[in-house]
């Protein structure tokens, strides 16, 4: 990586390194008796910043550079460049790895751009294995954003769920015809302290997804049943949530 910044790494020899890292680490635990390997979880930089890029939700100031070359547009968000500062940085909940705030305004366009997530998928898939591609779900997103400059105040994140719901349809729409037959929406933010409106938007987001026909299962799980302890009235809540929504796999850990 460092390489690639530098000019001495090609971005064919970077993108080359990271499918033997991800072939690598697939392997390893199918080696070690993991029957469903996760894929969409490698990331160059940061997994929330590959959910903009997955949901198209790239601020304005940084199009021209993303047209223009994908890879270079990515870390411009990521690290900056001679004319652009970098995307603001935060930690990731309560651990030492920080990740990329989305910004959004009522303005936000999402468009679903799976180009990522489909070939990681596909190279699981040639290598003989099944995988069950990880995604960072619709409603965690919203509450992790922040408002882009220059909107109000009294935007709301959450305003924009049913516009973000209706491309996640489309991401598992085509996840499903890329061969997926799980897909896992990791949703942390919900085993912290949620107000009842954010409770009832999650509700009513998996309610959605789970009345899609044309999906694979989604597998909605939460990350920390300790944190969910922590907050009995959110996991009474999200109880309720899982059981109107689940097709029937393992209860989420």
């Amino acid at each position: 990586m460092e390489g690639y910044w530098k000019g001495t790494v090609s971005a064919d020899a970077l993108r080359q390194t990271a499918a033997e890292l991800r072939r690598a680490n697939w392997q390893q635990l199918a080696a070690d008796g993991i029957d469903e390997v996760p894929t969409s979880d490698f990331s160059y930089y940061d997994h929330v910043l590959d959910t903009t890029v997955m949901l198209g939700a790239i601020p304005d100031r940084y199009r021209a550079a993303v047209e223009a070359d994908p890879l270079d547009g990515y870390f411009a968000m990521a690290r900056g460049t001679q004319e652009l500062a970098p995307l603001e940085m935060t930690k990731w909940f309560d651990t030492n790895y920080h990740y990329l705030i989305p910004e959004l305004g009522p303005d936000t366009v999402f468009t679903a751009d799976l180009t990522k997530q489909v070939a990681e998928l596909q190279e699981a898939v040639a290598l003989g294995l099944k995988a069950r591609p990880v995604l960072v779900g619709p409603v965690t997103y919203l509450l992790l954003a922040k408002r882009a400059s220059g909107v109000p105040d009294s935007f709301e994140q959450l305003c924009l769920l049913d516009k973000l719901l209706t491309t996640y349809g489309e991401i598992l729409a085509d996840l499903r015809a890329a061969g997926a037959e799980w897909v896992q929406l990791d949703e942390p933010a919900l085993v912290q302290d949620r107000t009842a409106d954010e409770l009832d938007a999650a509700a009513r987001a998996y309610a959605v997804l789970g009345g899609l026909t044309d999906r694979p299962s989604s597998w909605w799980r939460r990350t920390s049943i300790a944190s969910a302890r922590r907050c009995p009235c959110s996991r009474r809540r999200l109880s309720k949530v899982w059981r109107s929504t689940s097709p029937g796999p393992p209860r989420p850990t």
